[in-house]
């Protein structure tokens, strides 16, 4: 009995321990369960205002800071970029936190606040919350020095003029025209008024009083809002704008071409006389006013790749130095230059293109102003050893660029044998041997298209820019009719228009002072892919 007993109460005693470890696992599984819980779901709440001081579209305000308070700890993110006041202020405000989170924004206002003005921080999306980064959607601070807060706006657009992409960020100014305006006042003075694009290159300048402004667009490398045409890009509108309108103004932003003038001049080599310029050099002359020589001669080219016009002299004679003047349509300058031993030029000659295509010339670059070629000290022979009658000749406007000039065949090569003699330069010297191997491809490597213009106005010029911003391929169309554009790269092209309305046969870009603006461009909707082996019609469509 006893051993049965005994046998009972250890399988009772076995049976609670199990009761007793399943219990406590439940108990740890529940807890391991949460343990690996995520967290939740993510607070996308952004930061509340719970008072401004003073309070937000104030008027008569004539305090010297701002403060505005909020429900948990916020930051500032790009706040140097996000951030517009408008007029501006110089000196700047001092806001904090600058570094570190807060829950209250502090605005030190150290300018002389103008009477009867509004003002308007503009924060964008730059202030946000400390943990999440939730922000605060285009915060606004308005206030008025005077009995009334200015309510008139004035919006519209901002396009690239040339390129295909409107940069972002765009800042769009107000000036006021008033007694004491002139057209230099963008190169001088801030705006009355400050905005800036969107997402979509939009714009919506708020809280203006009635009046006349300049309306222009600037995009800047360093935000001053003081338009320098060597590094900004502008817009502008050629009328001044009444306020209140409700015009949508579209402005075109371009890069205003240099205006043209004269550095410096200075020896470069023997007889050679480098001046160099800002802009463009096609009124630009030179001659010398020394004494020299019955026999002597010049010569002007264009560097390569400097703004500077190489004056070319002989024969060499002894000076200290000379004397020089420069013309640029009705400007003149006289300069003198220091004349000291250096070495003389010596006549070296580049191949620029040496995969030819159907109808294209083979050319060449010379380091010094070439005099004479001989078309008999030439020699072309193809992968089959034919020799090739070709056609050697001078550049019409730049002495210093040949072209040879044959008939090539695809998917072929080309010996070219230059032998001593058929190159003379300036100075008399002639080509050591030069030797050079081009190459054409299959025809098949290559695609074709026809272009159809809609709503053209001629003359006009059509391009394939590639991805980079290069032109690959220019036609320029004088009237009506398909442009044909064969033996193209493969590649995504985009199809651009120039309206030349001048004729220059090239793009123009627009000048504020000269109330000049940037002539017209069009870009195909749709970028255009070139196929290898394949003809294909686009249709392009200009704007009206």
């Amino acid at each position: 009995m006893f051993l049965c007993i005994a046998q009972k109460t250890d399988m009772s005693k076995a049976f609670s321990n199990i009761l007793f470890f399943i219990a406590i696992s439940l108990v740890f599984f529940r807890c391991a369960n949460r343990g690996t819980a995520s967290g939740g779901e993510r607070d996308e709440t952004p930061p509340v205002i719970i008072k401004e001081e003073p309070a937000n579209f104030s008027i008569n305000f004539d305090s010297d800071e701002i403060r505005i308070y909020f429900d948990e700890y916020i930051k500032f993110k790009n706040i140097q970029k996000q951030l517009i006041v408008s007029p501006p202020m110089d000196p700047e405000p001092v806001l904090t936190p600058i570094s570190t989170a807060s829950k209250y924004i502090s605005i030190k206002i150290l300018d002389t606040l103008q009477p009867n003005t509004t003002y308007a921080f503009n924060f964008g999306q730059s202030i946000e919350d400390n943990n999440e980064g939730n922000p605060y959607p285009f915060y606004r601070y308005v206030f008025s020095t005077g009995p009334v807060i200015d309510s008139l706006l004035v919006k519209g657009l901002i396009t690239e003029a040339f390129e295909y992409e409107t940069p972002e960020l765009v800042s769009v100014l107000l000036h006021e025209v008033d007694s004491t305006y002139t057209d230099s006042i963008v190169f001088k003075k801030k705006p009355k008024y400050i905005s800036v694009t969107d997402s979509l290159s939009q714009f919506s300048i708020e809280n203006i009083k009635e009046g006349t402004y300049l309306l222009t667009a600037l995009k800047e490398e360093n935000t001053n809002y003081i338009y320098q045409p060597k590094d900004d890009k502008f817009g502008f509108r050629s009328q001044f704008i009444t306020v209140p309108s409700d015009t949508a103004y579209v402005l075109r932003l371009f890069n205003q071409d240099p205006e043209f003038k004269f550095s410096r001049a200075r020896q470069l080599a023997e007889n050679r006389i480098g001046f160099a310029y800002e802009g463009s050099p096609d009124s630009l002359s030179v001659k010398i006013l020394s004494e020299v020589p019955e026999e002597f001669s010049s010569i002007t080219t264009k560097a390569f790749e400097k703004d500077t016009l190489n004056y070319w002299m002989r024969p060499k004679f002894e000076a200290d130095s000379l004397l020089f003047q420069v013309s640029y349509l009705s400007q003149k300058d006289t300069v003198s230059v220091r004349m000291k031993s250096m070495d003389k030029d010596s006549l070296e000659l580049t191949a620029v293109n040496l995969s030819l295509k159907p109808g294209t010339a083979l050319q060449l670059r010379s380091t010094v102003p070439l005099s004479a070629l001989d078309e008999s000290k030439t020699s072309i022979m193809d992968k089959d050893s034919l020799g090739i009658k070709g056609v050697l000749s001078m550049d019409d406007y730049m002495p210093n660029i040949a072209n040879l000039k044959f008939d090539v065949t695809e998917a072929n090569n080309y010996e070219i044998l230059f032998l001593p003699g058929a190159f003379k330069d300036f100075y008399g010297a002639e080509n050591d041997t030069l030797r050079l191997n081009a190459r054409t491809k299959l025809l098949t490597d290559y695609g074709n298209i026809r272009v159809d213009l809609r709503n053209a106005k001629y003359p006009i010029i059509v391009q394939f820019v590639s991805s980079n911003g290069d032109v690959e391929e220019e036609q320029i169309v004088k009237g009506p009719g398909p442009i044909d554009f064969k033996n193209i790269d493969p590649g995504i092209y985009f199809l651009r228009a120039v309206f030349d309305t001048n004729g220059n046969g090239k793009y123009d870009s627009g000048n504020f002072l000269k109330k000049i603006q940037p002539e017209r461009v069009s870009y195909a909707e749709e970028p255009v892919e070139v196929r290898a082996n394949w003809d294909e019609v686009a249709e392009f469509v200009l704007d009206d």
